[in-house]
């Protein structure tokens, strides 16, 4: 074999190698400067809501927890610290001074980022309270199969300039994951997203809490609606694209969160459980607007963005895997 072909061959990698240097390498996605609200919106970025909905999760785990003298905030792959400070904003008095704020992120610390905030690259251990993963798990790589045309699932293989070609068969713990989990057809073409590092990623999280609960918030799947073609995708600049793995954009596919509960563990749909949290997108009486003009546009601007928050076909439909440890579910 010339050197050339052995280049050739080393330029081809399953997509989750692919995908963690293209996002995670010294100069990848989430390490450049603007951060992800440079490229996409999330709940978080959608509307203040959703950061005092989860305070108010933190509160029922507060008080399912007895109210310890240290309450743990955890927040999974933080971004630029957005949640994690509009928690702690939202807070009562009394428990805002009792609350450890634990930002786990690769990236840098941001400036001016509120000091109480702790910013770690891996998530503490031992802790007491919530730990909340939003859009975290959807960014975990994993590798891609496809049906070729004699109805075998190989591993997709993948250049830097997204071109893909099929691989080996998938075989092991991978060929198992995907017969429990997205058992695939033998029609050619039809393609899955092989979520077992999601599951591991997950089970490792939760494993550092000591009593709580921890909660990821995803675009998700469940066995009954697996997409046909998977759904590996990219985003830069706020527009869906192509999946390139150069660094470039954003790599996501969603997440059989299914596959990642724990025991004890449930999904739910993010207008459930907002909902619960009392996030309704109810529009205010239209007395208000004679007796309080002002804050009945403050009210009719709120529940324009819980109703973003909330709607069918969008955030709404995010899942909530929701995994009590030692404690109550509080929904």
């Amino acid at each position: 074999m010339t050197s050339g072909t052995r280049d050739e061959c080393q330029e081809w990698r399953g997509w989750r190698a692919a995908a963690q240097d293209a996002l995670y390498a010294p100069g990848g996605f989430y390490r450049r400067a603007e951060g992800p609200a440079g490229h996409f919106r999330t709940s978080v970025h959608a509307s203040p809501l959703f950061a005092r909905a989860v305070a108010r999760l933190l509160c029922r785990v507060d008080e399912a927890l007895g109210r310890p003298a240290v309450l743990d905030f955890v927040d999974m792959a933080a971004g630029r610290g957005e949640l994690a400070g509009g928690v702690l904003a939202a807070l009562p008095a009394d428990v805002a001074a009792r609350t450890r704020v634990c930002a786990v992120e690769i990236a840098e610390r941001p400036a001016g980022l509120d000091h109480r905030i702790e910013w770690l690259a891996e998530p503490p251990r031992g802790t007491t309270g919530l730990l909340f993963a939003n859009e975290w798990l959807d960014n975990v790589p994993l590798e891609v199969a496809e049906v070729d045309a004699a109805g075998v699932a190989r591993l997709v293989l993948v250049r830097e300039d997204g071109s893909e070609r099929l691989g080996e068969p998938v075989d092991g713990a991978q060929a198992r994951w995907l017969e429990r989990w997205w058992p695939l057809p033998g029609e050619e073409g039809l393609r899955a997203e092989i979520g077992l590092p999601r599951g591991e990623a997950w089970a490792a999280a939760v494993a550092t809490l000591g009593r709580g609960l921890a909660v990821a918030v995803d675009y998700a799947h469940t066995a009954d609606t697996r997409p046909p073609f998977g759904s590996l995708t990219g985003f830069r600049e706020g527009r869906e694209t192509a999946p390139v793995p150069d660094g470039s954009c954003d790599i996501t596919a969603h997440v059989a969160l299914d596959a990642c509960a724990l025991p004890g563990g449930r999904v739910l749909p993010q207008r459930e459980a907002l909902r619960t949290l009392g996030v309704t997108g109810a529009r205010p009486p239209l007395t208000l607007a004679s007796t309080d003009p002002a804050a009945y546009v403050r009210a009719l601007a709120s529940a324009g963005e819980a109703a973003e928050l909330t709607a069918p076909g969008g955030l709404g439909d995010f899942g909530w895997l929701v995994q009590p440890v030692g404690v109550e579910d509080p929904f």
